[in-house]
């Protein structure tokens, strides 16, 4: 047995001269080690096993003392060779320690070496080099420019080599046995180098055989060799060269096909790369776009019928609604067309070099081939339908194309997620003109507007115009001769408007709906002349006014967004003549002439006049400030850009609106003259005794006290009265009160006059008085100047002329508002006076004499 057994499991069985027990290093150092457990162990061993079974025996220390002073003494081995050992180590780390520290700076001094040798070199490098120096930086940029020049000779030999070889084939067998060879390799590179090797070919095939090019004199050819006067000169070179080059192509757009149709993106990308520098990859791009998807169903559906819901397209047409949208079919093309390229941008990116290119052709193709013919089909059926229904389509597709330019510039396309590239943009942007030059171009655009403007204008004024023309013209007159031209244009614009109406080019939809506008039933559309009118059809309306004036402002809006540019001050030019040739000349002055007209006829009629024309006048004023506020804030600020044009629509304004001014003042002062020669009819019927009544008239009592009013002055009263709520309607504001202040004071220069042809008693000067009262309190009771109403205090004092006694009518004279009057003036009403020849009459005309 050993003497140095573990004791880690348990004590060693004891001998028969027992031993201490025996442990290591290792143990001390386990994990496991517990002195508890050691000491117990150690005790354990010392004490045999009779000893443990026999519990009476007498206690014997010297085991225990032995197996410790063994342990103790093991213990101090231990102790000793741990120091030993441990001497050792550190005698190995100094040593070490040593080393690293030499190591290091060794290290440190090449790397310090290192540094300054790169220093050097690099200011070498950079620096000019002396004139006796063969050393710098120019001199090491010749090395490597000559050691690059060299590489490329060395390449260009080769190449020059193998370009002979196969000009020798060529020339001499008729065939391109090296440059198949290269071409079977079948990578993309070798592909290349056949392909810049041939076209080197053909260039020398030019300048070397040029009878391969052109026919000379009795040169044929026999299946490829040529012949020249029966002499047999080689192969045509052109002719093999030309062969090579289109099996080439045929092979590469075959592969590229294969690839395309398994989706083998990199096999795509080689030969696309290939094809390119064969022939700028034209052909390639053609394979990719026509056979693509998209193109084959569109092709399938390009003659699908375009949406024919009665009702949108009716919607379309009505100017007074809603426009419904964009055409739903080309709408959907349109959402598919955005998907599409944005999926295959990502995949055109990956299988072509030249992917930007390759994009723009997609893209043009899908513009002008998808997209341009669906518009033209949407279009035509717009324009069967009718001129404005073509427009607000042509404003919807072209919105909605735009805003789908928009989404694809803003998703990026090849560059996601960058921006968009400016040469893709472009192309975009290229795309949505050519697609609507065609509509846009020249004059073009605003012509179709204008037609659906003057269609729709003529339809509303339609049975106005036809009113008009039937109305009786005055005699010739200076009214008639004003009205003339007006007269003319109203019979022009409905003779035109009646032709358009039977045109042969009008569809059914558009007849429809002009009718439908002009409120003309269909059975009524064979005689126009026969259409059943009423006087509301001849009057002004101002909310047909606003629709019309709401349809031009759509117009312009849709020509901004259609057609803004340099175009637009003539455009609203051409709008603001339609617009005061239609509403201002058409419209409102036809009716002011008709109102003039009225007037004048009134001034010569027997019975009240009528005034009924009036709403027309204040129509008339109100259309007039809608046609001012809409041209100076819709059409003259556009032409700002274009001084001359700006001037010519001012000056067109101004003169439209200078006429309008004239006649609806001519009409108003035709109504002043109307309500005081009807005045003056009124009391030219005054009775003589009105105002001088017989003595016995008092003796009536208050049966002809309350009488006092005449009866003139009752129906003066009522008609004024009546006029003046008429035209308080026409009329507002400062306008009424200037025309209330002239009619007033043509009144009151009227009942001044009147009052000078009358005898006046004593008893009908109480009723002279009344009159004047009522005559004021009516005219006071007007919205007038001030300066009016206080002329107004002379009337009642001409009354009380009459009233006064003779001795104090003086007095009466020199103060009040008489005193502001002249003799002259006072003096016909005091020779009315009954009691002139009084004295007391005689006394005061003597001193108003003196």
């Amino acid at each position: 047995m050993s003497a140095h057994n573990s004791i880690a499991p348990g004590v060693a069985p004891r001998a028969l001269f027992p031993k201490g027990p025996s442990f290591t290093l290792e143990n001390l150092s386990s994990k496991d080690f517990i002195v508890k457990d050691f000491i117990e162990s150690l005790s354990e061993s010392a004490i045999t096993s009779s000893r443990r079974s026999n519990t009476d025996a007498e206690f014997d220390p010297k085991p225990l003392i032995r197996s410790f002073e063994h342990a103790l003494s093991r213990l101090g081995e231990l102790s000793d060779d741990q120091s030993t050992r441990e001497t050792e180590l550190l005698t190995a780390v100094r040593r070490a320690e040593l080393q690293h520290s030499q190591t290091l700076e060794t290290l440190g001094k090449k790397l310090d070496s290192t540094v300054d040798n790169f220093q050097s070199l690099d200011t070498d490098l950079n620096s000019v080099t002396d004139s006796n120096s063969s050393k710098g930086g120019n001199a090491a940029l010749r090395i490597g420019e000559k050691l690059e020049e060299y590489d490329r000779q060395a390449r260009r030999a080769k190449d020059a080599a193998f370009l002979v070889q196969c000009w020798t084939d060529v020339s001499q067998g008729g065939v391109l046995t090296s440059l198949e060879e290269v071409r079977r390799q079948g990578d993309g590179d070798a592909k290349v180098r056949c392909a810049v090797i041939a076209r080197q070919l053909m260039r020398l095939s030019q300048r070397l055989d040029p009878e391969s090019w052109a026919q000379t004199n009795g040169a044929r050819r026999k299946s490829g060799v040529k012949e020249v006067n029966g002499h047999r000169r080689g192969f045509n070179t052109r002719e093999a060269i030309e062969k090579f080059l289109e099996t080439l192509e045929k092979d590469l757009l075959k592969q590229f096909d294969d690839f395309y149709r398994r989706q083998n993106l990199e096999g795509m990308r080689e030969c696309a790369t290939v094809l390119h520098d064969f022939n700028g990859g034209s052909n390639v791009i053609g394979l990719f776009v026509n056979q693509h998807q998209f193109f084959i169903d569109r092709n399938q559906l390009i003659t699908e019928e375009v949406a024919s819901d009665s009702e949108t397209w009716a919607r379309l047409a009505d100017p007074d609604a809603t426009p419904p949208g964009v055409e739903p079919s080309l709408q959907n093309l349109i959402d598919e067309v955005k998907d599409v390229a944005q999926e295959e941008s990502g995949i055109i990116k990956r299988a072509f070099p030249f992917y930007e290119l390759v994009l723009n052709r997609f893209l043009q193709r899908v513009f002008q081939q998808s997209i341009q013919q669906r518009l033209e089909m949407v279009l035509d059926k717009a324009n069967a339908v009718s001129s404005l229904a073509f427009l607000r389509s042509l404003q919807a597709a072209r919105s909605c194309i735009v805003t789908l330019i928009e989404e694809l510039k803003d998703h990026g396309l090849t560059e996601r997620p960058d921006p968009i590239s400016p040469q893709t943009a472009l192309a975009l942007d290229q795309q949505l003109d050519d697609l609507f030059v065609p509509y846009l171009l020249g004059s073009s655009y605003i012509d179709r507007e204008r037609k659906s403007l003057d269609e729709l204008y003529s339809s509303i004024l339609f049975r106005f115009t036809i009113f008009h023309d039937r109305r009786k013209k005055l005699p010739t007159t200076f009214m008639g001769s004003l009205a003339k031209q007006g007269s003319e244009m109203l019979a022009s614009a409905k003779d035109a408007y009646l032709e358009r109406l039977d045109s042969a080019d009008l569809t059914p939809e558009q007849k429809s709906m002009l009718l439908r506008i002009a409120r003309v039933k269909e059975t009524d559309s064979g005689k126009k002349q026969d259409v059943e009118l009423t006087e509301e059809d001849g009057n002004l309306s101002v909310a047909n006014s606003m629709r019309m004036i709401k349809w031009l402002a759509e117009g312009v809006g849709r020509g901004l967004e259609l057609n803004g540019g340099g175009e637009t001050p003539k455009d609203v030019a051409a709008l603001l003549n339609l617009l005061l040739s239609k509403m201002g000349q058409i419209y409102v002055e036809t009716a002011l002439d008709a109102a003039n007209d009225f007037a004048a006829s009134q001034e010569v009629t027997k019975t009240e006049p009528d005034l009924s024309y009036l709403p027309n006048l204040r129509s008339a004023i109100r259309i007039k400030q809608l046609m001012i506020r809409s041209i100076n804030t819709l059409l003259v600020p556009l032409a700002t850009s274009n001084l001359t044009v700006r001037r010519e629509m001012e000056k067109a304004r101004d003169s439209s609106l200078h006429r309008m001014d004239e006649k609806i003042n001519s009409a108003i002062q035709k109504t002043i003259d109307v309500i005081l020669s009807w005045l003056s009819k009124l009391l030219a019927a005054q009775k003589k005794l009105d105002y001088r009544p017989r003595d016995g008239a008092l003796d009536r009592g208050h049966a002809w006290l309350e009488s006092l009013q005449t009866s003139t002055c009752s129906a003066i009263c009522a008609f004024l009265t009546k006029a003046h709520n008429q035209i308080s309607q026409t009329l507002t504001g400062e306008h009424l009160e200037a025309f209330l202040t002239e009619l007033g004071i043509g009144v009151r220069s009227t009942l001044l006059d009147h009052f000078k042809k009358f005898q006046v008693n004593f008893t009908g000067a109480l009723s002279v008085q009344e009159d004047i009262k009522r005559y004021t309190d009516l005219l006071r009771a007007w919205p007038t100047t001030a300066s009016f109403r206080l002329s107004l205090d002379v009337l009642p004092e001409i009354g009380n002329i009459f009233v006064v006694k003779p001795e104090a009518l003086k007095d009466r004279l020199r103060t009040g508002a008489l005193s502001a009057l002249l003799l002259d003036d006072v003096r016909p009403y005091i020779m009315r006076r009954d009691d002139l020849g009084s004295v007391g009459m005689t006394t005061v005309l003597n001193s108003l004499q003196g």
